[in-house]
């Protein structure tokens, strides 16, 4: 059983590699740099754009793709070529790539929940909840969740794409993405140092820790693919948050008072990344995904994984 994971080195590809290669399986992973890939993979270094690259990375076969590499919110805004090439032409060679080294391979696809657009319905977000992307970002994910489910509908993948929400809590530094202010948060607290954060306290996010992340897309590639809905795509559970709330947890475990965070809210951020209405995803839920269960919970799983470096 071969496994191909793209993004292999970063933030989530890292946690389920070693989740993984624990298990005993065979791992290839792709990355542009291979540093970050746990020891025991077959590392592949280069551009998931390149037929050289993708050839090397499939030569033994594919059993399973699991696709992480992406051009992220905010450098997919800045350069929408390059969204296009990585998020969407690259994206649709591996799975061709794919299809064409293994029997009908199981695909699991991070999406986003960018695909639903802003503003969001204030009225909540379920399963019936229509996708209108706003941002280049959303718009080339949703591109590619409709290429999984039509290459799934002709028995060529078995397709599962999960929209992840926003993951916990990402390396310090940039990252490309607009809303690294809610894994910045967790940084700063550790470090006992002051913080202030650009929504307001009352302002809502999805999260999960990038634990239940990693447990998620374990799932994604062993679950019985008949419990996924007919358009192969669901939204991965996650926890409703204020920001306030989540600053007093992650102050509380640190050891340091809430009172080093301030709030300075940026509107156009905080409409687009910090007003998130309730969530109900009875889809994923029936396939046995999962979040965290609980704020306290999010945090420490999160805060474990920043002390493991």
């Amino acid at each position: 059983m071969t496994i191909i994971v793209t993004g292999a080195g970063g933030f989530v590809g890292r946690q389920l590699v070693a989740r993984l290669l624990a298990q005993g399986l065979s791992v290839v992973g792709m990355d542009t740099v291979t540093g970050g890939i746990p020891d025991g993979a077959r590392a592949v270094a280069g551009d998931i754009g390149s037929a050289e690259v993708r050839a090397e990375a499939f030569r033994d076969g594919c059993t399973a793709l699991v696709h992480l590499a992406t051009v992220p919110g905010g450098a997919a805004e800045a350069d929408p070529a390059a969204s296009r090439r990585i998020n969407v032409d690259a994206m649709y060679d591996l799975l061709e790539a794919a299809k064409a080294a293994g029997e009908r391979p199981r695909i699991v696809y991070a999406s986003s929940i960018a695909v639903f657009g802003e503003p969001l319905p204030k009225t909540g977000v379920n399963d019936e909840t229509p996708i209108a992307p706003k941002m280049i970002y959303g718009g080339h994910k949703a591109m590619m969740e409709l290429a999984v489910s039509m290459m799934h509908q002709r028995g060529e993948i078995e397709g599962v794409s999960v929209r992840l929400p926003g993951i916990l809590a990402r390396p310090k530094g940039p990252s490309g993405m607009k809303s690294a202010f809610m894994s910045d948060l967790f940084h700063a607290l550790r470090a006992g140092e002051r913080f202030v954060c650009p929504v307001s306290a009352e302002a809502t996010i999805w999260a999960q820790s990038v634990k239940q992340c990693a447990d998620n897309l374990v799932h994604a590639l062993t679950m019985d693919a008949a419990l996924m809905p007919v358009t192969r795509v669901v939204t991965l559970p996650a926890q409703r948050i204020a920001m306030g709330t989540l600053a007093a947890e992650v102050a509380r475990q640190c050891g340091v008072s809430v009172d080093l965070v301030s709030y300075q809210p940026d509107a156009a951020l905080e409409a687009a990344f910090g007003a998130n209405p309730t969530l109900s995803t009875p889809a994923a839920e029936r396939a046995g995904f999962a979040h965290d269960g609980s704020v306290d919970k999010l945090v420490a799983n999160a805060l474990a994984v920043i002390a493991r470096g």
